[in-house]
């Protein structure tokens, strides 16, 4: 008789996943699931090797298997809720995300964090931000749970709070990019009171390019706060230029997928039929950094008005639903795949995953992502009922405040914003697209403008809630007293009173946008 296999070591798997060995860790995985079906480490820990490796459908299949049998485990609850999340199964993920929380006084601080990632994702920064904490106090030294406290901290405006913590950070590696650009962004600096000197230290000490760029953008913002314009712009183009060869952006994608889409609407046949949805939600819609948080946050003052942040459910449901393999989500192969999508198919497919989002769960809400003008025949016709609203600024300011402000490094949707000219092709082919919803969806779309709302605040707000369906309540005035967290770079603004700061700011940099100005000019586009 064979004697009972003994049961396998796991510290070998672990020991490789952290080293980020992932053939070694699933190899010692997989061989102890296979003697050992039984024990949950090895699924586990086979999950997370070919979750790492970008499998996440099979990841998944591995960690349910963990989970089926040991479902109160904390760290496996939160490691598939952030499986689901990368799924876009958000409803699972909170599910999970809540199992786990259930279970947290027996977590590692690591398992926190990842709970606390889970419920920041799906817009839940309140649920978030005591895990953050509980995470930093078990493990003051790892800077990444110290970042991630910081910028919970700073969703709630708690300056003083996360300055705490990008300074621990900063003092234990000085070189952090994140930390720099987090601190940075917390207050405006003074010619008495800044970090330009350790910025430039810090540049000089960086090795990862990532860390780089980021020290870069925070250099800028604070040399533009005191004044030192030329030594802002410095760092910016110095830093894009570096950044957009490392990347190799095209803007021809985005034209191509700006034409596109209007060709496609064109056609009678494109995307039509009836659609029952009845929810109303409210979309802002215009270049990012434009005052689309503003306008979300006068809204979200209303009483009836929730704010969901910035969704991907329109566009994953045009995705999803168009089954198209690549890996972008949009590109000329998903806009000619959704000519035969159904807008009720549409239509409840958002609704489904908006509603999965910590603001969108009951009642209105507004989804604010900025770049939704891409998708505003869908959104009329999958929602009858949605009011859209699009932001309009001037065209110089919106491309220097698209310019200088550092979107996410790795996404598709922003290679444009580390080129000037590209800033100001951009700027074309948004003008080109809304000008055609203009003709194509008659009152359907709201555009509004900065700087009209700083002119006449109450005027304009009246007629932006009359667009929305909603009555009068002076509430929206008194925006700034939102005390609801802000994820976006625009945290600061929008708790303060309108203010004319932001109007003609890119005068100051005239010099340096001449590039991106003669375009415009050439194109027939007024700069005033």
């Amino acid at each position: 008789m064979a004697a009972a296999l003994p049961p396998p070591d796991f510290t070998a798997a672990r020991a490789a996943l952290a080293a980020g060995d992932l053939n070694g860790c699933a190899g010692i995985a997989a061989a102890a699931v296979q003697s050992h079906p039984h024990l949950t480490e090895g699924h586990f820990l086979f999950a997370m090797a070919l979750g790492e490796g970008g499998r996440i459908a099979a990841a998944l299949q591995a960690i349910d298997r963990a989970t089926d049998l040991a479902a109160d485990n904390p760290e496996y609850q939160a490691q598939r809720a952030r499986l689901l999340t990368l799924a876009r199964r958000e409803a699972e993920a909170r599910a999970a995300a809540d199992r786990a929380a259930a279970s947290a006084g027996a977590a590692d601080a690591r398992t926190l964090d990842t709970i606390g990632c889970v419920y920041a994702r799906l817009g839940d920064h309140a649920a978030a931000l005591p895990l953050f904490e509980t995470a930093v106090a078990m493990a003051p030294d790892n800077a990444e749970y110290r970042f991630n406290l910081a910028a919970a901290y700073g969703f709630f405006d708690r300056k003083a709070d996360a300055e705490a913590q990008y300074e621990a950070i900063l003092r234990r590696d000085p070189a952090h990019g994140r930390a720099h650009f987090g601190l940075a962004g917390l207050r405006r600096q003074t010619p008495a009171a800044n970090h330009v000197e350790r910025l430039e230290r810090a540049l000089d000490a960086a090795r990862d390019p990532l860390d780089r760029l980021r020290i870069h953008y925070a250099a800028a913002k604070e040399y533009q706060d005191i004044g030192e314009h030329d030594a802002a712009f410095r760092h910016l183009d110095t830093g894009n230029r570096a950044h957009k060869a490392r990347t190799g952006f095209s803007i021809d994608a985005d034209a191509r997928n700006a034409f596109a889409i209007r060709t496609a609407f064109d056609r009678s046949g494109y995307f039509t039929g009836a659609s029952r949805v009845e929810d109303a939600p409210i979309f802002v819609t215009g270049l990012p950094r434009t005052g689309t948080t503003l306008v979300d946050r006068i809204l979200s003052s209303h009483p009836e008005i929730a704010s969901a942040g910035e969704l991907q459910a329109m566009p994953l449901a045009i995705k999803r639903l168009a089954k198209t393999p690549s890996r972008l989500v949009l590109d000329m192969e998903t806009i000619l795949a959704a000519a035969g999508l159904s807008p009720d198919a549409v239509g409840r497919d958002y609704i489904d995953r908006a509603r999965q989002h910590e603001g969108a769960r009951h009642g209105r809400f507004v989804d604010k992502l900025p770049l939704n003008f891409l998708y505003i025949g869908y959104i009329a016709r999958a929602l009858p009922n949605a009011r859209i609203v699009c932001l309009r600024r001037n065209p110089m300011d919106s491309i220097w405040s698209n310019f200088k402000n550092l979107f996410a490094t790795t996404s598709a949707y922003y290679g444009y914003s580390y080129d000037l000219v590209d800033c100001a092709r951009f700027y074309l082919l948004f003008d080109q697209l809304i000008a055609y919803w203009r003709a194509k969806l008659p009152g359907r779309v709201l555009e509004f403008s900065y700087e009209g709302l700083i002119d006449d605040q109450e005027g304009q707000t009246r007629r932006l809630l009359d667009h929305c369906g909603l009555q009068w309540d002076p509430a929206c005035l008194d925006f700034h007293a939102n005390t609801a967290p802000v994820a976006t770079p625009s945290a600061a603004q929008v708790r303060r009173p309108l203010y004319r700061d932001g109007i003609g700011q890119w005068r100051a940099y005239e010099r340096h946008l001449a590039p991106a100005r003669d375009f415009l000019i050439r194109q027939g586009i007024a700069i005033d």
